[in-house]
């Protein structure tokens, strides 16, 4: 059976994590109070755990091969080590991850870095906001104005903190200084900005990198748009960028499950096949869909190339660490640098200022061939 966590799975899970976080008296007020940076792991990686997990004293699950050294939780981070092939019994990803806990299995792990910035101290003259991008693990959140949306309202039922986690991308409309001399951004979450709920949020700006144009300018833009395409193997899980018949980019992805949860086989996520058109790109979007029993709700959901309908794209993950593996909602999840890339290289291009751009057939960006071998 293969293993598949929805993003409304990730909020269950985190729901159990952080061990005695799940067992605190609720308290709405904390949810308000604004939280400076945690002191991260002095590690040039830090994985930060993406569902309770254990860790073991050889890279397998099997009880046989390793014993359990003890449990991991949402969020908790650690020292990244190295890589290594293991044993993971029932799964596909085999990689399992060295830290000075033990061995845990790499698909539940986060590959993050500790990159504070020097925030700015006022809003730019002249500009409604700015784009940053989460460079830290990540930041706790303290919410203004009412619950709106409903990843929150699920985060709090399980008493869970609100955060923002490494490469996600988000609008910030306001700055202030605290007493203490902190300096917080103002996240704003409305449907003007990422196309979200309305959440308001402020978070320590010192985990926000401020985009620039430099970083979102287009790639290789003097090739002839026609002769760009993206090549998508489902059965093989990968994307390559093609510049003619040469590939300029590859990666791995994480496409429609095939199994839910409960490893019950699944149709209705698969994704489509065939010459699919970039028509709709967004810097950051806020994605939700399916059942309040089955469904997903993900803020800020960064370097979107919607390349099906208005639900279906390729777009940065940062829930898992599972790529290679079938296990999205139809979408094609490929990490957050890797979506950088794709949403940097593929037309039309998109700049800060823009945001995004909406194209109607038969105007359409670079073309998405999606295809699968049948076994």
């Amino acid at each position: 059976m293969r293993r598949s966590i929805s993003r409304r799975d990730f909020l269950k899970l985190a729901g159990v994590g952080l061990g005695a976080l799940a067992f605190r008296p609720f308290n709405l007020e904390s949810y308000y109070t604004p939280k400076p940076l945690p002191q991260f792991p002095n590690s040039e990686i830090i994985g930060r755990i993406l569902g309770t997990t254990q860790v073991t004293n050889r890279p397998s699950n099997d009880p046989l091969q390793a014993s359990a050294l003890g449990t991991l939780y949402d969020d908790n981070l650690v020292e990244w080590g190295r890589e290594v092939v293991g044993n993971a019994v029932g799964l596909t990803n085999q990689r399992f991850l060295e830290t000075p806990q033990g061995y845990v299995w790499a698909s539940l792990v986060q590959p993050t870095r500790n990159l504070p910035n020097v925030p700015i101290t006022a809003m730019p003259a002249g500009v409604s906001g700015f784009w940053a991008e989460v460079t830290v693990p990540y930041i706790d959140l303290a919410l203004e104005g009412p619950v709106v949306s409903s990843w929150l309202q699920s985060l709090i039922s399980y008493n869970f903190p609100p955060r923002l986690y490494y490469g996600q991308v988000v609008w910030i409309d306001q700055v202030r200084v605290d007493p203490s001399g902190v300096v917080y951004y103002r996240w704003n979450e409305s449907p003007g900005h990422g196309y979200g709920p309305g959440d308001i949020f402020w978070a320590d700006g010192a985990g926000l990198k401020i985009l620039t144009e430099e970083e979102v300018a287009p790639i290789s833009p003097d090739v002839d748009p026609n002769e760009k395409i993206i090549r998508v193997d489902l059965t093989y899980q990968t994307l390559g960028c093609f510049e003619g018949l040469r590939e300029v980019y590859f990666c791995r992805i994480s496409s429609g499950a095939e199994f839910n949860a409960y490893g019950e086989r699944v149709d209705k996520w698969k994704t489509p096949t065939g010459d699919l058109s970039t028509h709709w790109k967004i810097i950051s979007l806020n994605m939700s869909g399916g059942s309040s029993g089955a469904g997903y709700s993900t803020p800020a959901v960064p370097w979107v190339n919607m390349i099906s309908g208005e639900g279906v794209a390729i777009h940065g993950a940062f829930w898992h660490n599972d790529f290679g593996e079938r296990r999205s909602h139809g979408c094609i999840n490929v990490k957050p640098e890797d979506a950088k890339w794709i949403f940097r290289w593929t037309t039309p291009h998109i700049s800060l200022a823009q945001s995004e751009q909406r194209m109607t057939w038969p105007d359409h960006g670079t073309i998405a061939s999606v295809t699968q071998i049948e076994v």
